[in-house]
Parts: C-alpha cells; structure tokens; sequence
C-alpha cells in the first residue's frame, strides 16, 4: 500500500510540473519555466533544439515582442521505468499570437504531444529531456483590433508575470 501511495503521489507531481510548464511559458514567467526542467534538460522544441538555458533564452526573446500564448496538457500517460525516472506522454492544444521575425502578427492553434523524460532528484520530478511533437496546426487570421476592443467587459484580461491576476491570489482589498 505505501508503494502504491507514493506512485500516486509521484503522478501529481509530475502533472504539477507539466501544468507549471505552462504557467512560465504562457505567463513569461521565467522562474516557473525553468522550474519544470533541471538545470542540465535538453528541450526539443521544433525551431529550438538544445541545452535548457538556450530554450529560456530563445522564449525570452519571443516573450519580449508581447505574445498571446496560452497552453493546455491533457491525457497524461506516465510509464515509470524505475524510481526516479518516468516516460511521459502529454497532449498539448496552444493558442498563439505574435509577431514574427519580420515584425508580422501571426496566429496560430497547434496541438501535439511532449514527449518527456521525467528524473526524479531529491524527492522532486522535473523534466531531463523532451520532444515536442507537432500532430495538428492551423493557422489562423490574426484580429486587427485591440485586445481591450475585443475583450470589452470581459476582464481582467490575461498578462505576464508579475501582473497577471494569478499572481496576487489571496491579495485582494475590499473597495
């Protein structure tokens, strides 16, 4: 019983850190990005393949030209293939907008797979090693008005770290 106990909780903790993922990188929130990876990942990401630190620095310089990005991880297979190491299959679906290299404003639904490996040091699961397989993009046409146009009402609106609403949770002041 113990064992399986601890299986369980190695489970949401490797899901916690895919969901931190998404949060750094959907956020621009550097610190929880690199949360999610040891210090010596390698990430295959399509148009970055290398060393974590050149992951981070290549979304650093997309977060600097103010994306939209938002990421959802569903049908999360975990296969642990000893104590502290597991394969881990998750999907992906992504919404994102943003301004290419040549300054042009593109958006984009993608959908596809990470295909980690999770190494467990310490007591704590982040990813060695990754794969990001693309199974599905579409592209799509980018609004040309304002995202507070757009919005209306409908706020607050979703930004980067330290000012999205996630990051003041149990701060508020009443009026």
């Amino acid at each position: 019983m113990e064992a399986r106990i601890v299986e369980l909780m190695d489970r949401e903790a490797i899901r916690d850190c895919l969901y931190l993922y998404c949060r750094g990188i959907d956020r621009a929130d550097e610190a929880t990005l690199r949360s999610a990876y040891w210090p010596d990942a390698i990430d295959n990401h399509g148009s970055y393949n290398g060393p974590i630190d050149g992951f981070v620095e290549w979304a650093r310089a997309v977060w600097a030209k103010g994306p939209r990005n938002i990421h959802a991880i569903s049908n999360v297979l975990i296969e642990f293939k000893s104590a502290t190491t597991a394969h881990v299959e998750s999907y992906f679906s992504a919404l994102q907008r943003g301004a290419g290299g040549d300054g042009v404003v593109r958006q984009f639904a993608l959908s596809g797979r990470y295909c980690d490996v999770f190494e467990k040091r310490e007591g704590e699961w982040r990813v060695l090693e990754r794969t990001v397989v693309f199974d599905w993009v579409e592209p799509q046409t980018a609004p040309g008005e304002s995202e507070e146009e757009r919005f209306g009402p409908r706020t607050p609106i979703g930004g980067n770290y330290p000012d999205d609403p996630v990051y003041h949770m149990g701060k508020a002041k009443a009026g």
